[in-house]
């Protein structure tokens, strides 16, 4: 897992002066934005094994894992500017489970 790698993708959708990508290149990052999200929820869990139950951090990253989880539940509206929309809410996720897992000392790689 490169957390580097995924907030490149997170990027892409999040900088302040991105172009906005294509319908066929949104379909990709969106898929990719999905899949690393879908990686970086166990790990960011298994970061928090051991921690006590109300250590602050812990309950941060497993409010973020929730809110993550029911991002992936979701489908985007109809048109572009709602799939935009959608992906820059789960490149926000990725970014997000990544600062966890770096502050839970989970990320070795």
């Amino acid at each position: 897992m490169d957390i580097a790698t995924m907030r490149t993708a997170a990027r892409r959708l999040l900088d302040e002066d991105a172009e906005l990508p294509s319908v066929e290149e949104l379909e990709t990052l969106t898929l990719l934005l999905r899949g690393n999200i879908m990686l970086m929820i166990p790990e960011v869990e298994k970061a928090t094994l051991g921690l006590p139950k109300d250590d602050v951090p812990r309950a941060c990253a497993l409010a973020c894992v929730g809110e993550s989880r029911m991002r992936l539940g979701l489908e985007p509206g109809p048109g572009l500017p709602a799939g935009i929309a959608h992906a820059q809410r789960l490149a926000r996720s990725v970014n997000a489970l990544c600062d966890h897992l770096e502050n839970l000392g989970g990320d070795q790689a």
